[in-house]
């Protein structure tokens, strides 16, 4: 069976697929068709944030897949209610959650709350929310838009919803800000534009003025979320209370699910939002598993041993090649390694993976690594023996 010739036929070619197949997955290390293995830096896109084939995780979804996998929202869901549960006190915050299937329905919700308090809350509706440049929000027509990326705004998709603004720095939302002005939407630390983390003295200041100014803050935390940060959430790490917070990629690990929180947690009435599959039994099951996983990661002080090991291999490969990279970037298990411009990162990415090692691009020069939280040791010191061979070959 070709699968690249069935691909090219019949998927819609959204994608600039590399054609390895994946069969198999063990913790960090993914085997191919053809029994090759691969050291897995990328977690799909910080998804996979157990690894691959966590016996926990496999064994929560095949007993509740035995039970019920899915009924409508029109009933109470036992462990959709107790993941909203196990996220807020995990948080710190309090507030309440509406569970979502992505990153981008997280980001749709939240822009509806912040429009619907908008108008609530004031004499006049506030709705404009302003986003930062080199932010991503997600693919559909409304969080392309608050994408602060104009290579993302094709003509082709065109007309987009207004009520967004873009500007280039922190210091500069202050005098973005307009009578229609409802909040800020950023993420504390940026994904797709270079894995590049906010000053933390800068973005309190920021929560301290929109606090005064009775303006949201919305942290979207589709990736930087569930302990990515080496805390819950980034926000927990910058010391901050967000008006609303979303989440999505690692909540799952690998089952589809998102979920946005807020602190106005009435502001949404019955008829307003919705989704037929958010929050099922089995992803919300999946979600109650993968949060108690990395939980006790984490109070074991494991993920923080982990974090520093991989920070200290990122600096080791930065000392070796710095003819190739001139900075790191990021913060816990979200790094990035800065390329010099005389070097192509998408030439950087296809060599790692031609010496079976997955890492990603971010922005135009960036290198970026989202390992699985449970990575160990060994796999951090493969996989960097592998990028090594990859930038020798280079």
């Amino acid at each position: 069976m070709n699968i690249e010739a069935i691909d090219k036929a019949f998927v819609m070619g959204t994608y600039a697929r590399n054609y390895t197949s994946f069969v198999k997955g063990v913790g960090s290390k993914l085997y191919s068709d053809d029994g090759s293995e691969f050291i897995d830096f990328a977690s799909g896109i910080g998804v996979n944030s157990v690894g691959h084939g966590n016996e926990k995780l496999v064994e929560a979804i095949c007993n509740q897949a035995k039970k019920i996998i899915h009924i409508s929202n029109l009933q109470v869901i036992e462990p959709q209610a107790m993941l909203a549960k196990k996220i807020v006190e995990l948080s710190g915050y309090d507030g309440k959650v509406f569970f979502a299937n992505s990153g981008a329905e997280a980001n749709e919700g939240a822009i509806k709350l912040a429009r619907k308090y908008g108008k609530e809350a004031n004499e006049h509706k506030k709705y404009k929310i302003i986003t930062l440049a080199n932010s991503f929000h997600g693919r559909t027509i409304t969080t392309v838009k608050a994408t602060g990326q104009h290579s993302f705004h094709d003509a082709s998709f065109a007309p987009y919803p207004d009520g967004f603004k873009f500007v280039e720095t922190i210091a500069d939302i202050y005098e973005a800000i307009d009578d229609e002005t409802v909040g800020v939407m950023l993420e504390l630390i940026q994904g797709e534009g270079g894995v590049y983390a906010f000053d933390k003295d800068e973005i309190i200041a920021l929560r301290a003025f929109l606090d005064e100014k009775k303006l949201l803050l919305i942290v979207d935390e589709v990736q930087t979320g569930i302990y990515r940060s080496g805390e819950f959430l980034a926000s927990n790490f910058y010391g901050i209370t967000p008006d609303i917070i979303t989440m999505a990629k690692g909540l799952g690990g690998g089952v589809p699910i998102g979920a946005f929180m807020s602190r106005h947690k009435d502001i949404l009435k019955a008829g307003d939002h919705g989704s037929t599959f958010a929050g099922n039994y089995l992803s919300s099951s999946a979600g109650l598993t993968t949060l108690e996983i990395l939980s006790e990661l984490y109070d074991t002080h494991k993920l923080q041993e982990t974090i520093k090991y991989f920070d200290e291999e990122l600096n080791e490969l930065l000392k070796d090649f710095s003819d190739i990279f001139e900075s790191t970037s990021g913060i816990g298990l979200m790094r990035g390694i800065k390329v010099k411009r005389e070097y192509d990162v998408g030439a950087i990415v296809k060599a790692c993976m031609k010496h079976q090692v997955i890492i990603l691009k971010s922005g135009r020069n960036t290198a970026r690594f989202l390992p699985s939280l449970t990575i160990t040791k060994d796999e951090i010191d493969e996989g960097f023996s592998r990028v090594r061979i990859a930038l020798n070959d280079l």
